[in-house]
């Protein structure tokens, strides 16, 4: 076992392998500690697979694994942390804006006896004004109503201890939010601040489908807030039906008005309706959900492996 693991899920980053290995090297020697650096290829269509067996043939601490498809950024990252042999796991990206020269503080407040340690960040990249907003609202909403407090601005670099990595490889669940589900464990943490620099190379392969996904997945894995939902708008529709209704029959009996009956109805029936969808697609999403751990699909599979001492370089599969 080594003191370090350092594990990178990389998809289409070939431009970004060497560099990032560069950089970490330079933060990594001069500790004079044992460590390992797993990359985890999740299916990517340009060259970094090759730039991953390359650099493992010059360093045999540099590790890799081949997913046979594109599983996701969540499933890539759960591949790397179920073999990572480190003390300590710090997990990262490979577009070289978690700055590796972070490390050596995360290290240092792991010694100081914190389980858990979150690179936060103080500022956001230059994206779009949408994207940055809907960013800030949905920490906002997390932070809120989640039942688990997961820090604000943090996203996958992050340093584990070993106790709370086997926990974490230990959740047998499909849909994984790993931001969640390590805040989940209860252990000790800290933070430490920087900030983000933008991308040197390569466009981010996270689409707004991807993001969307990631966020209902910490929405309705970490929280309650679609019950809570569902019970705010039926109370509300049930308020707003009542008052509709009291007017219609506050001007039928004071004012004299008339109104045909079916127009009583319509107006009922059009208000509960709209509520009914939205109840009945947040239902959906629970059953969904529930249907996907039922089913026990692998998280991810394998396609071949280096420099792993001992083990098989064929397909496996983790349940």
């Amino acid at each position: 076992m080594c003191i370090y693991s350092i594990v990178v899920p990389a998809y289409n980053e070939e431009a970004n392998i060497r560099a990032l290995y560069d950089r970490l090297l330079a933060v990594m020697e001069p500790l004079k500690e044992t460590w390992e650096l797993i990359f985890v290829n999740d299916g990517s269509r340009d060259r970094t697979l090759e730039e991953l067996e390359a650099l493992a043939k010059v360093d045999n601490r540099v590790r890799f694994i081949d997913l046979t498809r594109n599983f996701g950024h969540q499933a890539a990252l759960s591949a790397g942390l179920a073999h990572a042999n480190g003390k300590a796991v710090i997990s990262m990206d490979c577009d070289l804006q978690d700055p590796p020269e972070l490390i050596v503080e995360m290290i240092s407040k792991w010694r100081e006896g914190f389980d858990i340690v979150y690179a936060q960040r103080l500022n956001y990249r230059k994206d779009n004004f949408l994207k940055r907003s809907g960013s800030k609202l949905y920490y906002r909403m997390l932070d809120k109503f989640s039942d688990v407090k997961i820090p604000r601005n943090v996203g996958d670099f992050r340093l584990v201890d070993r106790r709370v990595l086997e926990t974490v490889n230990n959740m047998e669940e499909g849909s994984r939010y790993l931001r969640g589900m390590v805040a989940w464990t209860g252990f000790k943490y800290t933070t430490v601040d920087y900030q983000r620099p933008d991308r040197e190379s390569g466009e981010s392969e996270y689409t707004l489908s991807q993001l969307t996904r990631l966020a209902m997945s910490g929405l309705f894995n970490f929280s309650i807030i679609p019950l809570k939902f569902g019970l705010y708008l039926g109370i509300l529709s049930i308020f707003m039906g009542i008052c509709f209704l009291g007017y219609m029959t506050w001007d039928v009996v004071i004012v004299g008005a008339k109104y045909e009956f079916f127009k009583f109805l319509v107006v009922v029936l059009f208000i509960f309706m709209g509520f009914l969808f939205i109840l009945m697609w947040l239902l959906g999403e629970y059953i969904g959900r529930i249907y996907n751990e039922v089913r026990k699909r692998p998280v991810y599979l394998v396609n071949k492996m280096g420099n792993f001492e001992g083990e098989s370089v064929s397909l496996q599969h983790k349940d």
